[in-house]
């Protein structure tokens, strides 16, 4: 009996103590949370991220703050997100550029995109246009392809940069046509590669869908290509890449990211709450505006073996189109 009394007696104190350690536990989330992006004010991602976050907010009844880390291809925000303190508060809302095509395309890189962050939830998959100023001469993109046969190198094209997202996709359709495009590095002017666009000094430009809607909507760009396998419901006119180079698809994505050792709760949670965002029909019609398709349903566990493939992928395209590393 004085046994089974010690017992019950041992148990119901560590019950306790284990009772008060949880209720010690600080809340989450204590102070805002951060989002960091390794993308300008005004890019496609930006555009996306802060109504993502303004409408999560909302739903959590908590600030999130949108900080732009630009610079270097994508290494500036992501290394910074790396080296965040993995409490919870802080968040990479990233790029496929900065978390995957980087670790091909760089000899080395200041941070790990496999080691230094943990997945949360794949966000949305961005396609990218092909658009031209409302007056360029060439209507379609087999107009261009016959513009730049007939003059190598002199039809420019505005990318990020040739070892980004939208300057490989530039190279690869240069590539499958078997033409020579005068790729022109803007980096963090996505503005103003648009806007060198539209006055003629530059053909081309090709971005994420977001980045160029209002433009597109506007009249001063003209859409030719977009990079999903079929074309998109905002744009029926426009045809896809598929079109011309058969089976071909090229889409982004961003998705959001915690920098390693982030509490798994915190991390399960937030899945939770983006999963519950981005189910509702009302979300999804408005981030496909931006060019943003969602993915209704991811755990952690999935958006980690997506992410997998996306490393497998990527690798295999790289070394196809010859890039090496720098």
């Amino acid at each position: 009996m004085k046994r089974r009394q010690f017992t019950f007696a041992t148990t119901a104190t560590l019950a306790a103590g284990w009772g008060s350690l949880a209720q010690a536990q600080p809340a989450w989330p204590q102070r805002p949370v951060r989002w960091i992006l390794s993308a300008p004010a005004g890019s496609g991602p930006d555009i996306l991220a802060r109504f993502v976050a303004d409408q999560l907010s909302r739903q959590m009844a908590h600030p999130i703050t949108i900080e732009n880390r630009p610079g270097g291809a994508n290494v500036v925000g992501a290394q910074a997100a790396a080296r965040s303190p993995a409490d919870g508060h802080n968040f990479f809302f990233a790029t496929t550029a900065a978390m995957v095509t980087n670790a091909y395309t760089f000899k080395s890189l200041p941070y790990d995109p496999v080691k230094d962050f943990t997945p949360v939830r794949l966000v949305g998959r961005s396609p990218f246009i092909f658009a031209a100023a409302a007056n360029y001469p060439a209507r379609d993109l087999a107009e261009v392809i016959a513009r730049a046969k007939a003059a190598p190198n002199q039809v420019a094209i505005a990318t990020d940069g040739p070892k980004t997202f939208s300057g490989m996709l530039a190279d690869i359709v240069a590539s499958m046509a078997g033409i020579q495009l005068n790729n022109i590095p803007y980096g963090t002017r996505p503005g103003a590669a648009i806007q060198d666009v539209i006055s003629g000094r530059v053909q081309l430009v090709v971005m994420p869908h977001a980045a160029l809607d209002s433009y597109l909507e506007s009249g001063q760009l003209r859409a030719l290509a977009v990079s999903t396998g079929r074309r998109m419901t905002e744009l029926p006119n426009t045809p896809a890449l598929s079109e011309t180079f058969a089976g071909f698809e090229y889409t982004g994505w961003n998705g959001l990211f915690a920098p390693s050792g982030t509490p798994t709760d915190v991390v399960a949670r937030v899945n939770r709450d983006l999963e519950a965002l981005l189910r509702q029909p009302e979300i999804a019609k408005r981030m496909l505006g931006m060019g943003s398709f969602v993915e209704p349903r991811m755990t952690v566990a999935e958006f980690d073996t997506f992410m997998k493939g996306e490393r497998e992928r990527w690798a295999t395209l790289v070394k196809a189109l010859g890039i090496p590393p720098e």
